[in-house]
């Protein structure tokens, strides 16, 4: 049985990391609530793939800046179509390229940062180990 993974993150800014994950980088929403024991989510992926990204306000808390240049999501892009479609819909949003911490992630992808200052990498390559 394969896992599904959740990656579980609280934000400030709900609102922009919805544009950010769904308009500019196209995942989908999968699930999203308010007023959850104080908590508002969203919940983004590709339907049937076995992840998603939960990210969570709470009303009245701020959450303190954590990340650095190497706390990283990767996104394989082997196809050379969906990885200029995928990098092209991201600068046409409004978020530039950042240069990678990692000089190896510049290679063969791209790096953008979102709203909270998270790192995503659309590398354009398959996924091996």
């Amino acid at each position: 049985m394969t896992p599904t993974l959740r990656v579980a993150r609280p934000t400030n800014n709900l609102v922009a990391l919805r544009h950010f994950y769904i308009e500019a980088l196209g995942l989908s929403e999968l699930y999203a609530f308010a007023g959850h024991d104080g908590f508002d989510g969203l919940l983004v992926g590709q339907p049937q793939a076995p992840y998603h990204l939960e990210f969570t306000q709470q009303a009245g808390h701020v959450v303190p800046p954590a990340p650095t240049a190497e706390n990283l999501l990767v996104f394989y892009l082997p196809e050379r179509a969906a990885w200029d479609a995928a990098v092209a819909r991201l600068l046409a949003h409004g978020y530039p390229a950042v240069p990678a911490h990692n000089a190896y992630w510049d290679q063969r992808g791209r790096t953008f940062a979102d709203p909270d200052g998270y790192r995503v990498v659309l590398q354009h390559a398959a996924w091996t180990l």
